[in-house]
């Protein structure tokens, strides 16, 4: 039986930020959760150039898809970070006194000072039945990032960035993917 219904997405429930564990994007690591997901937003963008001759514009071609993307999370996980913008976390410690930091170096290596590409996938309950994912094959934090500790507000994770075409083998080529679950389906 086919699966007619339309999906009506309400919220977001869940992302998972994938890492890459190599440099050409082609093997993935282990699934990080952005806690208290708040937001992912995204919008299909190409460039064109455009042929005009004789008064007129005579044709246009694309240079292929990319994706603009946002996130945002409630609190901070110093794995996520590192996720999308590079660095190490370290523990030390024992309980109660476990110190955790993330630190960003400039160059050694390149899996410590270069920001990483990852997978994004997010997850929303379908007033209609299932679920509804959005999937963006291969990102990079593009933007800056930034943090505010401010009186009466909880500290909010932000990143935004592009999206590109798949390198990765099973899913090669893809910028982009929307999926529909007829059953509710936590994202891997």
């Amino acid at each position: 039986m086919a699966l007619d219904t339309i999906p009506l997405p309400f919220g977001l429930r869940q992302i998972r930020l994938t890492p890459y564990t190599d440099a050409a994007a082609t093997t993935l690591g282990s699934p990080v959760t952005l806690p208290n997901s708040r937001v992912l937003s995204f919008a299909e963008v190409e460039e064109f150039e455009d042929l005009r001759g004789d008064d007129s514009l005579v044709a246009s071609h694309g240079s292929g898809a990319n994706v603009e993307w946002e996130l945002e999370g409630g609190g901070v996980s110093f794995e996520a970070v590192a996720v999308m913008y590079g660095g190490v976390v370290q523990t030390t410690g024992v309980t109660p006194n476990q110190i955790k930091t993330l630190t960003k170096y400039v160059g050694t290596t390149a899996a410590q000072s270069n920001r990483p590409y990852f997978k994004i996938m997010g997850r929303s309950i379908s007033d209609s039945g299932g679920d509804f994912w959005a999937v963006i094959y291969r990102a990079k934090a593009t933007d800056n990032l930034e943090g505010e500790m401010s009186d009466g507000t909880f500290f909010l994770t932000n990143a935004s960035g592009l999206g590109y075409k798949s390198m990765e083998a099973s899913t090669l080529n893809r910028v982009w993917q929307w999926v529909q679950n007829e059953t509710e389906t936590p994202l891997p």
